[in-house]
């Protein structure tokens, strides 16, 4: 059986996982920081080849073409996959497509609609091979997928980014790069509503490890200060985004604020769950398959929403050394499983 890789990439960051003998073997995560320039996604694929290794075929899906450095989306779609092309060469390239499946580079372009941001396509579709009903949910970085399978299939009402955040599908709420800013304006703190500073103080990681929740290796980009990334660096940047040095509020003061950032993304995320879920008409063993660096924050979710929880991971024959990134880097390990 050959070798194959899944890659998955995205604007913040490029993932990949190797298939060998159908069991997946390695699994990389490596910040590409798209909005600084193509080139962040040359370095990105250079790391991520010296750790994996060639593989036979090679399997790509994509978000990175929202990125700030195309003017489009079909332009970012043309380039990403010719840079893709480039960086695998000579070995074989496809890229997923949606309910197209798997299709040649020379067709991205001509059908850039279905490729651009379909990794949470090719997750979804990967799930509904093992469950006839249930919602995948994905949590990463950046945001959270929320897709209901019925009857053995993708049921999503959406495909765009815009379709699906209209139908609850795509919530901006992710456990790393979110700002804690968005969405909220008042947070409770001393006793009174506060206003937020509308400034890039401080995001979810530093929330997350302010809790103690967040998984070592689930945040690779810098800080909003460019600081350490410890709970006494993330107590600062907290209490900054309300207009406070960290030894002006106590560290109980700072946590109960802490755990309000964390309990309106939770709103958020469970508000599209509900929409989703008033749509799908599940029965009532129907289980939520959690994939993500945020699957403790889903754990959570499918209490709240009284149904089981099933970890994305679990679906998959893996090397027990990389269990956990599967589960992290769902798409790139599912386009790695759909191709084969």
């Amino acid at each position: 059986m050959q070798s194959i890789i899944g890659w998955d990439i995205g604007g913040a960051h490029l993932k990949a996982a190797r298939l060998d003998g159908g069991r997946i073997v390695n699994v990389v995560q490596i910040a590409s920081p798209l909005w600084q320039g193509v080139e962040e996604l040359h370095r990105a694929f250079g790391e991520a080849k010296a750790l994996l290794g060639p593989a036979e075929f090679n399997a790509a899906t994509m978000t990175a073409e929202l990125a700030d450095a195309f003017p489009d989306r079909r332009t970012g779609v043309a380039r990403i996959a010719a840079i893709a092309a480039a960086e695998l060469a000579p070995h074989s390239l496809r890229f997923y497509a949606g309910p197209a499946g798997l299709i040649a580079p020379e067709f991205v372009t001509d059908m850039a609609q279905v490729v651009a941001s379909a990794n949470w396509h090719a997750s979804a579709a990967f799930v509904a091979r093992h469950f006839s009903e249930g919602i995948f949910a994905d949590m990463g970085s950046t945001t959270t997928d929320l897709i209901p399978i019925k009857g053995a299939q993708v049921a999503a009402r959406g495909y765009s980014d815009a379709e699906r955040m209209a139908h609850g599908e795509l919530v901006y709420a992710g456990v790393v790069r979110s700002f804690l800013m968005a969405g909220l304006t008042l947070v409770p703190f001393g006793g009174r509503w506060v206003p937020l500073m509308n400034e890039w103080f401080a995001n979810t990681s530093d929330v997350y490890r302010i809790l103690g929740t967040l998984p070592d290796h689930a945040d690779v980009m810098e800080t909003a200060d460019g600081g350490e990334k410890t709970r006494e660096a993330s107590l600062i940047r907290v209490a900054r985004q309300i207009g406070l040095d960290a030894k002006d509020a106590s560290p109980a003061a700072l946590m109960l604020l802490a755990r309000y950032f964390a309990e309106a993304q939770m709103r958020m995320i469970t508000d599209g769950a509900h929409l989703v879920l008033s749509h799908a008409d599940f029965g009532t063993e129907a289980p939520l398959i959690g994939a993500g660096v945020g699957r403790f924050v889903l754990k959570q979710l499918a209490e709240r929403l009284g149904c089981a929880y099933v970890d994305f991971g679990d679906l998959i024959d893996a090397a027990p050394e990389v269990r956990s990134k599967v589960g992290d880097c769902a798409p790139a390990s599912a386009v790695a499983l759909l191709a084969a």
